[in-house]
């Protein structure tokens, strides 16, 4: 009998993965529970184990001379049938034989029994599966139902629902299955651990197990974006400046990659290397496709524009915008990639195209930075206005205007002039012709300088009559204008006699 209890418990342990002094606790609390069902109380009820695993069940009661309760109390004569030392006022141990309970009794300790082994299971099996959140399981397939795969896991059975399987994946009966464990769930019909081989940190911990300069540390994962059952890509970094990140995920002849993708079934993979520079970053994120040039249009909104050759317009988009979306995820910019013709053809706003002239190594500078006052980074905005009331609006206008002309303008401070005269020379660049440079050489020659502006003005009147078009987009243009008042494209005329 002890034997066979001995054994059952080590059964039932192994089996089931519960401890054996769990499995003594519930024989203890199982006992009392059909105790109490047969006596109505337990609080006398004492279960003891011997070191083979044999279990009693006691009843303690108190020694008396006339008994009011036989439960918990029991003649002197009685007592001393048992024990002949016994004395009125001792408590003493009476065993119990099971087969005194009746039918209802242990049918009741026996459910207890059972939903308490279960509930014990279910604890160390959450247990055991919470610390694996993140980490993949191999499993075996087992049936499948409404779209959802379950897997046998061994001690339990887990689910593969139809959200988290790739697309290009078919399984059948007993197929092994390789897949990450997202959660781990208590219900009230047991244990749920749910799988996916769909989620980014699948792909993560596969380059873990295929790479050991990942696993290490020596190579990290920046970030993964997925399409799950098209692409893939990953940008990779090195803590270390003699080992190439994109070169230790590849592997020789691409042996490590290729047992990625075998994995991933077929599903393909682009590695590149991660740059804190965004411009060189949208580059290798945009690949396989050759990036020619980055424009960054929008620092602050992270929009780029990504300038290719012809021939590279379609790869770096990819089929139905797949490449460029998950660039834009991965870099997390908003990239438009566009042709050199496209690009040209383009509307971009002045302060960009100075941009993409000098990153597309264009030498020539613009003369001025500004055109308008109002453009000028903190300039008093009252200033402006009053400016404007005066038909004021271009820097070169104001520069031209005397102190007398200055004074007109009673709302306007000297100290307010002085910053705003501050702010032009700070951001403008302003390039004297040799004609205003002579005008001071020389003290004796104010009359020839009074004729001389006499015929600018005249020939700058016949000139303000003549209107034009801005070559960019269109806009009435004077040839007393140095830039678009539109578009603000730098303007320059030029006679021929």
């Amino acid at each position: 009998m002890a034997t066979d209890m001995s054994d059952a418990i080590r059964q039932l342990s192994e089996e089931r993965g519960i401890s054996e002094e769990l499995i003594l606790t519930t024989i203890e609390e199982t006992l009392i529970a059909a105790y109490k069902r047969r006596f109505g109380n337990a609080d006398n009820a004492i279960v003891r184990f011997t070191d083979d695993k044999e279990v009693s069940i006691y009843a303690q009661k108190m020694i008396v001379d006339g008994v009011y309760d036989p439960v918990s109390e029991i003649d002197l004569e009685e007592a001393r049938e048992l024990n002949p030392d016994a004395e009125i006022g001792d408590e003493i141990l009476i065993e119990v034989d099971p087969h005194e309970f009746d039918r209802i009794s242990v049918q009741s300790a026996k459910q207890t029994a059972h939903q308490s082994l279960r509930e014990i299971h279910k604890d160390t099996l959450y247990s055991e599966f919470k610390d694996k959140v993140g980490e993949i399981i191999i499993g075996y397939y087992q049936r499948e139902r409404n779209g959802t795969i379950y897997v046998d896991l061994g001690k339990m059975e887990g689910i593969l629902p139809k959200k988290y399987q790739s697309p290009r994946e078919t399984y059948h009966v007993n197929d092994r299955i390789k897949a990450l464990i997202t959660e781990v769930n208590k219900t009230p019909s047991g244990l749920q651990v749910v799988l996916s081989r769909t989620h980014t940190d699948f792909v993560r911990a596969i380059f873990e197990l295929e790479v050991p300069e990942v696993y290490d540390k020596t190579v990290e994962i920046h970030k993964i974006v997925r399409e799950p059952g098209y692409r893939t890509k990953l940008a990779v970094y090195s803590n270390r400046d003699d080992v190439d990140p994109v070169g230790a995920c590849v592997g020789l002849k691409g042996v490590r990659i290729q047992a990625v993708i075998k994995e991933l079934e077929g599903e393909k993979i682009d590695i590149l290397k991660y740059d804190p520079d965004p411009r060189r970053f949208i580059k290798n994120a945009l690949s396989p496709a050759e990036v020619r040039d980055v424009v960054i249009l929008d620092e602050a909104k992270h929009q780029a524009l990504a300038v290719v050759n012809d021939s590279q317009l379609s790869l770096a988009i990819g089929k139905q915008g797949l490449n460029v979306r998950l660039a834009n995820r991965l870099v997390d910019w908003n990239i438009d990639v566009k042709t050199d013709a496209q690009f040209g053809d383009m509307d971009i706003a002045a302060e960009s195209r100075r941009a993409v002239d000098e990153l597309f190594g264009d030498s020539e500078e613009y003369e001025e930075e500004f055109s308008r006052i109002s453009e000028l980074p903190g300039v008093d905005a009252a200033v402006v206005a009053a400016l404007q009331e005066g038909n004021i609006e271009f820097i070169e206008d104001f520069l031209a205007l005397g102190p007398e002309e200055l004074g007109e303008f009673k709302s306007i401070t000297a100290e307010q002039l002085e910053v705003l005269h501050k702010l032009i020379e700070e951001y403008v660049e302003i390039i004297e012709e040799e004609g205003e440079e002579a005008e001071t050489a020389e003290s004796g020659s104010a009359g020839e300088e009074s004729a001389d502006a006499e015929a600018e003005a005249a020939a700058n009147a016949d000139a303000e009559a003549e209107e034009y078009e801005c070559p960019e987009c269109g806009a009435k243009i004077t040839v007393d204008m140095t830039s678009c008042p539109n578009c603000g494209i730098g303007l320059s005329f030029e006679y021929e006699e």
